[in-house]
């Protein structure tokens, strides 16, 4: 109305956030919002986080609400199933998800197989959340993918955010959800600035679990990526443009469950098909996304074989110039494109 009556109109106002200050955030709204939410995992309460994603809860919530455990992923993470089990919500870090493996029974055998082998009369409302993925120079034991791991574990739903708002908005999803939920982060993307929208700064921001986000519209190759391999997917896209080739970016968000439907709109439009993401080739989310298209309508549109970008076959090398060679780059995206396209 006042544009019409021409006064001018300011944009809403959106503000640059860090993924690890969107993550702060949805946590503190969640704590203040539900007093059943608690935060515990490795050094969570008095040292703010071992990556600062808790800074100032402690303080602010006291003992009870934001607790240090002691080194033994097994044990607070039984806690964290038991609790839930009553219906508390507690949020359960694990300082690395490398580390879950120490929990692995718990996470599978405990909070994802409860609801069904109680025939629904008790749930399991907890989030595991943690990094997740390659970070920089730390080997092979804290540097696997594990989407593929608990993607395929019926009982849970995965989460793998890109962007800061990806962060926020899954993350209080996630804690709303009642249904256990692994938050896979990247601790490459905690201080990385985003654009958040004045949508999302609000309290009862939420992304819905279990939907994709087209990132960039395009015409001529559909690339599907999720969490820190979504701006390597952009960057590509940005130089193949250059060449007069229009990538669709999707940014899945939701590992489990897994958006097809966005998917098979983008290939019905674009006729080629590029997965990317960090994890090994073999049984990977690549792998999922070629065999759920190959046995869908989506199919009959490919004018080529889908191409997967992964990570190496092997367990991540400490060398920088081997790690960098272990992970997708932007080039190898762009040689993938150029293979689809077979130009």
């Amino acid at each position: 109305l006042q544009q019409r009556r021409g006064f001018r109109v300011s944009a809403p106002a959106a503000i640059q956030v860090t993924v690890r200050d969107a993550l702060n955030q949805a946590l503190d709204e969640e704590l203040e919002r539900d007093e059943r939410v608690f935060l515990l995992g490795e050094e969570v309460a008095q040292y703010d986080g071992a990556y600062k994603i808790s800074r100032g809860l402690w303080k602010k919530y006291g003992d009870k609400r934001v607790i240090d455990t002691p080194i033994s992923e097994m044990g607070f993470t039984g806690i964290a199933v038991g609790a839930a089990m009553v219906w508390l919500r507690p949020v359960c870090e694990f300082m690395t998800f490398n580390f879950s493996m120490q929990a692995i029974d718990q996470v599978i055998n405990s909070a994802a197989k409860t609801c069904y082998m109680s025939a629904g009369s008790i749930g399991v409302p907890i989030v595991f959340r943690g990094p997740n993925g390659a970070s920089a120079g730390v080997a092979a034991q804290h540097s696997q993918c594990f989407a593929a791991w608990y993607g395929h574990c019926p009982g849970l739903k995965v989460v793998s955010p890109w962007s800061a708002e990806d962060a926020k908005g899954l993350l209080k999803a996630s804690i709303r959800d009642d249904n256990p939920v692994v938050m896979l982060e990247n601790e490459l993307l905690y201080g990385v600035p985003f654009e958040m929208s004045e949508q999302a700064q609000s309290k009862e921001f939420v992304i819905p679990i279990g939907k994709a986000k087209v990132e960039r519209q395009g015409t001529h190759v559909t690339l599907v990526s999720h969490s820190r391999p979504v701006g390597h997917c952009l960057e590509a896209a940005t130089v193949l443009a250059k060449e007069g080739v229009e990538c669709e970016v999707i940014n899945l968000r939701t590992i489990r469950p897994m958006d097809i439907e966005t998917v098979e709109a983008s290939v019905v439009k674009t006729n080629h098909l590029v997965t990317v993401e960090g994890g090994w080739p073999q049984f990977g989310v690549g792998a999922e996304i070629c065999a759920r298209i190959m046995e869908g309508p989506a199919f009959n549109y490919l004018d080529a074989p889908a191409v997967r970008v992964t990570g190496a076959d092997v367990p991540m090398p400490y060398a920088k110039i081997l790690e960098d060679n272990c992970i997708p780059q932007v080039k190898d995206i762009v040689f993938a494109v150029k293979k689809a396209l077979n130009i």
